[in-house]
């Protein structure tokens, strides 16, 4: 069981989240995870640094700690042929400590770039090209490729590293967990549910698998669900909808009703570190292996505390219940 943290990169400046990532390999977390986004999802939260920067710098700062992307969409906003590079990249500068997470995309981060949104059967139409694209480039020498949805002409990654990045692949249903297992080589969700480890397994899957635990720790509960209901109310909007809004004012409006107790009823809140470990449960008994705390608490400096204090190990140690 190897246990993260997610950096939160919307609510964060790039120099924090830099810092951040120094403070996480101090506590003891195996791996640090961050989004890679053009927007914030609310206004509120007031950041967006470039993701593969802040990367780079992570990767010169740290000697140990694991770096994932959670998760990069290669089809839109990037083509699958500069992920490939920058993978590879990163791969090399930071000693084989980077993971690929790979995923469908956001309304909200690729529509930017004025290239429209496709349907989501399109979408995973393309996630799939881009994995081929991506995969047949990390052969090596000059590639080209013709798909339905994306080309790529004569080109050639040059500096590959002997030992690949993980290509850890988004799932939200059995079809994507078997693109996972076809096409990557890891396994990304967001909720603890044991049919998409169980897909991607059936269909030949073997790699680690993340998935991302919402809490909020802070030395009082209310305050720790207020500061969740500041930052973090979007995530209670679901799927569908997060997929498909265009900018922070929309998220606003589709997560104006959520409460703090709605927030209470998702992530787990306060000091109380039982409540934590009983929260990462579920998704050791759905069989994930990397389990990502994201932290929605107000005090980050205070949770790192705590986390190297108690909580990593003690999460480190669960076992599925059955």
């Amino acid at each position: 069981m190897q246990v993260g943290y997610k950096l939160a990169t919307e609510a964060f400046s790039p120099m924090q989240i830099i810092e951040q990532t120094v403070a996480a390999e101090e506590a003891g977390f195996d791996f640090v995870e961050l989004s890679d986004h053009y927007h914030p999802w609310l206004e509120e939260q007031g950041h967006s640094g470039f993701t593969w920067s802040m990367l780079g710098s992570m990767a010169a700062k740290t000697e140990r700690i694991g770096l994932a992307t959670g998760v990069t969409c290669p089809t839109v906003r990037y083509h699958p042929a500069i992920i490939a590079q920058a993978a590879a990249t990163m791969q090399l500068i930071s000693g084989n400590r980077f993971t690929l997470g790979i995923g469908a995309g956001e309304r909200l981060n690729e529509h930017v770039v004025g290239g429209g949104w496709p349907a989501v059967r399109i979408r995973h139409h393309m996630l799939r090209e881009a994995l081929e694209i991506i995969n047949l480039l990390w052969q090596g020498g000059y590639q080209s490729y013709e798909g339905e949805y994306l080309t790529l002409e004569d080109a050639r990654v040059f500096d590959l590293p002997d030992q690949l990045p993980v290509i850890a692949v988004a799932s939200g249903g059995p079809g994507a967990s078997k693109l996972a297992a076809k096409y990557g080589s890891g396994l990304f969700a967001t909720e603890p549910k044991p049919e998409l480890v169980q897909a991607y397994a059936e269909h030949g899957g073997s790699g680690p698998k993340y998935c991302e635990v919402p809490m909020a720790w802070a030395p009082d509960e209310d305050a720790a669900a207020q500061e969740a209901l500041k930052t973090s109310r979007w995530a209670l909007s679901g799927w569908k909808v997060m997929s498909e809004l265009p900018n922070p004012v929309n998220f606003d409006a589709a997560s104006s009703t959520v409460t703090a107790e709605d927030i209470k009823g998702q992530f787990s809140c306060g000091p109380d570190l039982d409540r934590h470990v009983q929260q990462a449960q579920p998704y050791v008994d759905a069989g994930f292996d990397h389990i990502v705390f994201q932290n929605a608490g107000p005090d980050p400096e205070g949770f790192m505390q705590v986390a190297k204090d108690e909580l990593i190990e003690r999460v480190r140690a669960l076992t599925p219940s059955s």
